[in-house]
């Protein structure tokens, strides 16, 4: 895959903002892929693909919360056990910054097509294994420690997923679609939870309540060890970022990314961390825990859960293409700006639709929502490769967006069990939503945007 010539767009006024680009684009030369659109295609496609299918191994915890918490977390308290399991799905969260620091020094220092193809062993190895390990009635509590150290190997492994598929495909764009390429790995992420939703749903409609308890629940974990394989050949085959094998050429790389990361951009990373916490709360609430809250707290079967935690996603995915693109053409900061103002103003009644508790008022709740994170959620990751340059871009990434999410994200479904039990109203969780709203919001006072910027 060949490059054309750099591209540096140098002012000749002397505003702060040109002196910047000016001084940026002497450190680190800007390349612009000269990809034809079938070369493009294939590029954004391998990524997808590899992507979605590390999510589909990680989201099918998710989806299996209410058998592994009866099967993991013997007792008789729901809202103990459902705590405990989330508790178990947080853990991985909070070792995806650790993941962060070892494949972004790999993909910055080593290539990103290097990091990518070992993270996606790492996820699909432990994920086949949660398909073999033994419950707590044949093992004791041996089997929620041994599911809590497969949880680790997981989370260390999307600690440098996302944020590798995100650079490598943005890198290979051309400046007018960045927001629109982008999205892929949005898209390809809804479509890993979707996957994993779908078989969890086929499994529960084909077996008896029996069968699924004993043995059924196990197969789609098995199955990633499979897709893993599948993930790892459409991996090896892609080829390097452009933007990347263009700085290694220039000599711009940096041998300690992590260290100049943390030194030379902490307030980026501060200012990507506060951008990506509305969405990634937000993102796990819809995701995750409302399809436990959805047959837990407002009585509706498990089929219903799963039919309307599929419609949202659906419904998120396809406003997420539309949001990246409008992005493209008006910039990233109006979009983020009225979704997050948007989200503020909508949650409550959003949960006073859920309170009513029928399939109906759910169903079009978790609907909204999903339209309103995808708005949001579209243009993100155009903006995080957009904030770093290209020495460090997925280190920086890698830890603003894994702190982001070990902090908010994962915790999401625990905080918000914790939050009915200690208040018993379903509503001091959209408080917990605005307080993420709020810090975003002011992160976006201070972010300029750089949509029509050349990559540095």
């Amino acid at each position: 895959m060949h490059l054309i010539s750099v591209r540096c767009r140098i002012s000749s006024n002397n505003t702060p903002s040109s002196k910047r680009i000016h001084k940026a684009n002497k450190l680190t030369a800007t390349t612009t892929p000269d990809l034809s659109t079938t070369s493009l295609r294939k590029v954004i496609i391998s990524g997808m693909l590899g992507n979605g299918l590390e999510w589909y191994d990680y989201a099918l915890y998710a989806q299996m919360s209410f058998i592994i918490s009866e099967l993991f977390f013997p007792g008789t308290n729901e809202t103990t056990k459902l705590i405990a399991t989330f508790g178990v799905f947080a853990v991985g969260f909070l070792f995806r910054p650790l993941g962060a620091v070892l494949f972004g020094y790999i993909g910055d220092r080593y290539g990103r097509r290097t990091s990518l193809v070992i993270a996606i062993l790492m996820m699909a190895i432990p994920t086949g294994c949660i398909g073999l390990l033994p419950t707590y009635a044949q093992i004791g509590i041996w089997a929620p420690i041994l599911l809590t150290i497969i949880r680790i190997f997981q989370g260390l492994s999307l600690g440098g997923e996302f944020s590798g598929c995100i650079t490598y495909i943005v890198e290979h764009s051309p400046p007018k679609h960045r927001a629109l390429a982008g999205s892929a790995s949005v898209v390809s992420l809804i479509i890993g939870f979707l996957l994993g939703s779908f078989v969890a749903l086929l499994f529960v409609k084909m077996l008896s309540p029996e069968d699924f308890r004993s043995w059924g629940w196990r197969v789609p974990f098995l199955l990633g060890v499979v897709i893993g394989l599948i993930g790892l050949y459409i991996r090896s085959s892609c080829d390097e970022s452009p933007a990347y094998e263009e700085a290694k050429r220039e000599g711009h790389l940096s041998d300690k990314p992590v260290r100049t990361a943390l030194f030379k951009h902490p307030g980026t990373i501060f200012k990507a961390f506060a951008l990506y916490i509305s969405v990634t709360m937000p993102f796990y609430l819809t995701s995750v825990y409302l399809l436990s809250f959805t047959h837990k707290k407002l009585g509706l079967s498990v089929d219903e859960a799963l039919i309307i935690n599929t419609s949202a996603m659906v419904a998120m995915l396809i406003t997420v293409i539309i949001s990246a693109s409008i992005s493209d053409r008006i910039g990233r900061k109006p979009i983020l700006v009225f979704a997050a103002i948007l989200m503020m103003f909508a949650i409550v009644p959003l949960f006073f639709l859920m309170s009513v508790k029928t399939f109906a008022m759910a169903l079009l709740a978790e609907i909204l929502l999903g339209i309103i994170v995808g708005i949001y959620i579209a243009p993100i990751p155009a903006v995080l490769v957009e904030l770093f340059p290209t020495s460090v871009r997925y280190t920086g990434m890698a830890l603003a967006y894994n702190l982001a999410a070990a902090v908010f994200g994962g915790t999401a479904p625990m905080v918000c069990e914790w939050l009915i039990g200690a208040t018993g109203t379903y509503f001091s969780i959209a408080g917990y939503v605005i307080l993420c709203n709020i810090i975003s919001l002011t992160a976006l006072y201070f972010y300029k945007d750089k949509y029509k910027e050349p990559l540095l």
